[in-house]
């Protein structure tokens, strides 16, 4: 496994990131371990979830589960970069009773305390703001996070699902606090079939030095061989893979590219991650298996190179944007 600083920090994580979100909903806690024991063998080292993870009445299951793997001991807490999240509302109804949601300094304060006792940590490595909180100030905010840094409860900052704009605001703002060290990663959706984060986010993050961390990498499995699977009867696209293959321009597009995937002997899952690890400002991307098989995938596509003729052919597919403002102006 290789090894990158994550943004301008010192801190050394891998190039695929153990994504958790399936851990209870999908994956049972026995198999849910099973599958942190193997990719910690496999030299990953960084494991991104979320306080919301489990969903509706299960909130806060994913963390839970984790916590119970930390407590098994053999040094599982000291190897692990630990990422988790905050924002979403946390009532099991959908209710939420205010201030227990989004990122007011309050709700900051009491997420990170519910977060470090399900996850049976003293210290969060990394702690995400899970989406853009227009009602409360990036003053307000930096003032609580210096509070739990100066506590020892989190170590550094990210942001998840931020536009350029805020990312820019997020660090001119912290860069005027003394001590604060502002935002460190961002978290958006980045894949081939998804390339619109190449006009401001990641250009942002590059600026202001955040390591970039691509989530939805298969883009609901429809670069995970998703036509191919069908055919042979397997398991059939749903969510945002399904709205995309029923338009016939972006069928045929999946076509395309598991067509060339097909030439070139490579299973398209495993070239769209790998495609992303040769994507400037991307640390890693998030992989969230459900099964021991998806991750023994996921590490040997960290293993793959891609040639020039084959990132060349994936480009024509799947066309990026341009760089902003040329994208939208002259």
């Amino acid at each position: 496994m290789e090894y990158t600083q994550l943004g301008r920090t010192g801190l050394k994580v891998s190039r695929l990131v153990l994504g958790t979100m399936n851990f209870g909903p999908q994956t049972d806690e026995a198999d849910s371990h099973a599958i942190m024991d193997a990719a910690l063998d496999a030299g990953i080292n960084f494991f991104d979830t979320a306080n919301v993870y489990g969903w509706g009445e299960n909130k806060g299951r994913t963390e839970k589960i984790i916590g119970d793997w930390f407590a098994q001991g053999g040094d599982r807490r000291d190897k692990v970069v630990l990422a988790t999240k905050v924002y979403g509302n946390m009532a099991a109804d959908g209710d939420a009773w205010p201030n227990h949601d989004k990122l007011s300094a309050l709700n900051i304060r009491r997420a990170v305390d519910a977060s470090l006792k399900r996850l049976r940590t003293d210290y969060i490595d990394v702690y995400q703001f899970h989406h853009v909180d227009r009602a409360t100030p990036f003053e307000e905010i930096w003032q609580a996070v210096d509070v739990l840094v100066q506590q020892g409860k989190i170590l550094y900052v990210g942001s998840s699902n931020f536009p350029g704009y805020k990312i820019a605001q997020a660090n001119e703002i912290a860069a005027r606090r003394s001590g604060t060290i502002g935002l460190v990663s961002e978290q958006c959706l980045y894949n081939l079939a998804e390339r619109r984060a190449e006009m401001e986010v990641i250009p942002a993050a590059q600026e202001y030095g955040l390591g970039v961390i691509p989530w939805s990498p298969l883009h609901g499995g429809l670069l995970g061989g998703v036509l191919k699977k069908e055919a042979e009867g397997g398991r059939r696209a749903s969510g945002r893979a399904a709205d995309t293959l029923a338009d016939p321009t972006a069928r045929g597009r999946i076509q395309a590219y598991e067509d060339l995937l097909d030439k070139h002997g490579v299973e398209p899952g495993e070239a769209a991650l790998a495609w992303l690890l040769t994507r400037p400002g991307v640390t890693g991307p998030i992989v969230g298996p459900r099964t021991a098989a998806q991750l023994e995938s996921a590490i040997r596509a960290a293993e793959l190179e891609l040639g020039e003729e084959l990132l060349a052919s994936l480009d024509e597919i799947f066309p990026g944007p341009g760089p902003s403002p040329e994208a939208f102006a002259w």
